[in-house]
């Protein structure tokens, strides 16, 4: 491997992430290049066929990215206009943005303080006559309380949506998440635990949902690309409903084919990471290191510490400084209600937990390859910085 460079600044010594492309990797994207199918071929089934069965699940659909997978399976459920989904106040903006796409309202509902997942307690208040589902983010790859969540959704009659960009290898009590609902959204981008560069997964243990997916990701084609060519005229197909293109290609499909082949290693490789940090950062006053899951096993996607107040240093503070140190952090993430876009959404009372924690979060440079001597840096930085 190569000396990791930030792509922004070559002023910077640790960058926030460095995706981890190796000979293989390069060798299958090429190999695939070759073929005369260059999107919605083998190799796209290839990679769903693996998912599915590292995931546990009946049925994966590839698509263009995690945004498109959650509007599918938003679709899939008939959630539309009229409809109410509760979702978490701390996640990126493509949870919200999918709901609205669908054109269903999106309730955002505050999340726990330790976990940053969604507070089931915020959820069950805010559940109304026009709530149809409930959309779980399992936030930096730790799972959700999904026993709890599911008893909500049985008692309510709600549909479950999971949003799992974060949680590739993620396990709820030995489940891979995504399959507690009708559908799991994964993510591909660079930053992930494993990439496609763009791109995304749909699992579920439902046929129906399979087969609106896997047509609508397609125009609303009913044919495949490789059944129509293989007999009959290749232009007669139907199209039942008018659908959407976004579909996952051969290139980046063979490029997870790949990365999900060394997924365990990657993952085990981020908790080695994720445990040098919390015992370099402990005892560090004012800085609250995360937790890990006793009962489940965690994907380990993201580094988050909280910095109190009686650091004597705010976050910004904190972030400048690693900045100048050559250390580049970033916040995941800003609150839903904070965005202009989602003003008419926002219920301030119920989101205090949220607000309380975008004050004090910050995400540390973390990936599976990140040296001991890069961590030992930030580390030492840090403890200057707030001792000092």
């Amino acid at each position: 491997m190569g000396k990791i460079k930030d792509s922004f600044s070559s002023k910077i010594k640790v960058p926030f992430f460095s995706p981890w492309i190796t000979k293989s990797d390069v060798h299958a994207v090429i190999e695939s290049l070759h073929s005369t199918q260059l999107t919605d071929g083998p190799k796209l089934r290839q990679f769903e066929d693996s998912f599915a069965k590292f995931t546990g699940a009946k049925f994966a659909i590839g698509v263009s990215n995690a945004t498109t997978a959650l509007h599918l399976s938003l679709k899939a459920a008939e959630i539309g206009i009229g409809d109410e989904v509760i979702l978490p106040d701390m996640t990126f903006v493509a949870t919200a943005n999918a709901v609205i796409q669908s054109g269903a309202i999106p309730v955002f509902v505050d999340v726990d303080k330790a976990t940053m997942n969604i507070s089931v307690e915020s959820a069950k208040r805010n559940i109304g006559p026009k709530t149809r589902a409930i959309l779980p983010v399992h936030f930096a790859g730790k799972a959700c309380e999904m026993d709890d969540i599911c008893n909500l959704a049985r008692k309510n009659k709600l549909l479950i949506i999971e949003d799992c960009a974060h949680a590739i290898g993620t396990r709820y009590k030995k489940k891979h998440v995504g399959n507690f609902g009708i559908a799991g959204c994964f993510s591909f981008y660079p930053t992930k635990n494993i990439t496609t560069i763009e791109g995304g997964m749909i699992i579920t243990n439902s046929k129906a949902v399979a087969n609106y997916v896997s047509m609508a990701r397609n125009h609303g084609i009913t044919k495949s690309l490789s059944q129509r060519y293989s007999h009959g005229k290749p232009w007669d197909y139907e199209m039942s409903e008018p659908g959407y293109n976004y579909r996952l290609d051969e290139v980046r499909a063979s490029l997870g084919i790949n990365q999900l082949k060394r997924i365990l290693r990657l993952n085990l490789l981020r908790k080695k990471a994720f445990e040098y940090y919390n015992k370099g950062l402990q005892n560090i006053d004012g800085v609250i290191t995360p937790s890990t899951s006793r009962q489940n096993i965690d994907a380990y996607h993201l580094y988050i510490i909280r910095i109190e107040k009686r650091s004597g240093i705010t976050r910004d503070e904190l972030f400048k400084k690693l900045l100048h140190y050559g250390i580049r952090t970033t916040v995941h993430y800003k609150p839903l209600h904070k965005f202009l876009a989602y003003k008419n959404f926002a219920n301030h009372m119920e989101l205090r937990n949220s607000d309380e924690l975008y004050d004090e979060i910050i995400s540390l440079p973390f990936y599976p390859n990140i040296s001991r001597v890069q961590q030992d840096y930030v580390i030492k930085c840090i403890a200057d910085i707030i001792e000092h």
